[in-house]
């Protein structure tokens, strides 16, 4: 399910496998129509490693959410939301685990990050700066 307006996009998926490679597909879409083509690498692989973890760890629909950001400081802000009320933690992950890394990956790549709590869970949220903008 898409809900467009102007500079927002929003999904709603259900927890299962298919989820993941279907959000995917949605944002990187609405990316190359928003003309943000440049962000669709990182977009797509930090949505995924949120949307997995949301599939291992939640139960219920999945959220996925962007933004184009304007101004000075232009960007996206993709949020994915899940019903289980318990923040993410960030692991050190060992060079042998297979785990573990999907937090520490959205720290490097995103301008800022966090979680907030919701009305039935938390969402996870992300900016990415648009190649030539810088942050405020």
């Amino acid at each position: 399910m898409l809900e467009t307006e102007g500079d927002c996009a929003e999904w709603a998926f259900p927890a299962e496998p298919g989820a993941v490679r279907t959000a995917r597909g949605a944002v990187r879409a609405q990316l190359a129509a928003w003309d943000l083509a440049s962000l669709s690498d990182v977009t797509v692989l930090l949505v995924s490693e949120l949307v997995t973890n949301s599939l291992r760890y939640a139960s219920g629909p999945i959220g996925v959410r962007i933004s184009r950001l304007p101004g000075p400081a232009a960007g996206l802000l993709v949020e994915v939301s899940d019903p289980l009320p318990e923040p993410p933690r960030e692991r050190a992950a060992g060079s042998e685990d297979e785990g573990g890394r999907g937090l520490q990956l959205v720290a490097c790549s995103a301008r800022r990050w966090g979680t907030r709590p919701g009305r039935t869970g938390k969402t996870v949220w992300f900016e990415l700066a648009q190649p030539g903008h810088q942050a405020d």
